[in-house]
């Protein structure tokens, strides 16, 4: 596991962009969903989630709906379905793997991929919304709207991208960026952005939380989240 702030420049505007990374080899690391929909509906923030499961690491687990439990896209741990609907999302985060001949975590890109093949081989799969496409380009549109980004991505060795930037930006800006930075990203779906944006680490005495934009402190509950624990 290897943690980085890494600086790039946001294109429209010139100003700098402070990039957290968190790169996570899936042979040490263990991935977990926790869903509140799951666990009694209990609210918890993202470090009350990450306290109570004994996680390393925690980002949010895509956006969700008003009911503040339900995921925008398909959701689904183990036996649990927190949404079933498939949406138009073209990016899925898989993990817990059934079939031993498929990576242990990947973003399956449902416009280059087999998904209805693939989400049988995992137990865990959520959607999101593509960022960086299975040929490594950009495929969201500039936006004049700028905000903090929660993402996951996976490099070209297969270990996960935990990747947070607290420095309102477009998201188009924040791809490029990404992508010319050396972290070696194959591709990427975006999580959460603005103040429920959420990435809480802990480790070798070393206490990280990072959320929403700088300096706004957002205290309320995230329901589903992304974390990681030692093997």
């Amino acid at each position: 596991m290897f943690l980085g702030e890494l600086v790039g420049q946001n294109e429209s505007d010139q100003n700098p962009l402070k990039i957290t990374i968190l790169k996570i080899d899936p042979a040490k690391h263990s991935f977990s969903l926790l869903c509140a929909s799951e666990l009694k509906g209990e609210k918890l923030t993202i470090k009350e989630r990450a306290q109570k499961f004994n996680l390393i690491a925690a980002i949010n687990a895509g956006m969700y709906q008003t009911d503040e439990l339900t995921s925008v896209g398909y959701m689904k741990n183990f036996n649990h379905v927190n949404n079933p609907k498939v949406n138009g999302y073209k990016a899925v985060l898989a993990f817990n793997r059934i079939d031993q001949s498929v990576p242990p975590i990947q973003i399956i890109d449902r416009e280059c991929q087999d998904y209805a093949a693939l989400r049988s081989k995992y137990r865990t799969l959520f959607q999101g919304i593509r960022m960086i496409s299975c040929e490594g380009k950009n495929v969201w549109k500039q936006q004049p709207d700028k905000w903090s980004t929660a993402a996951v991505g996976i490099d070209k060795e297969g270990n996960a991208l935990f990747i947070f930037c607290q420095t309102p930006s477009s998201v188009h800006d924040l791809i490029n960026v990404l992508l010319a930075l050396p972290i070696s990203i194959h591709n990427a779906m975006y999580l959460e952005g603005g103040p429920p944006a959420s990435f809480y680490l802990v480790d070798a005495g070393v206490e990280l939380k990072l959320q929403g934009f700088p300096n706004f402190d957002f205290t309320g509950p995230i329901p589903n989240v992304l974390g990681v624990a030692a093997k």
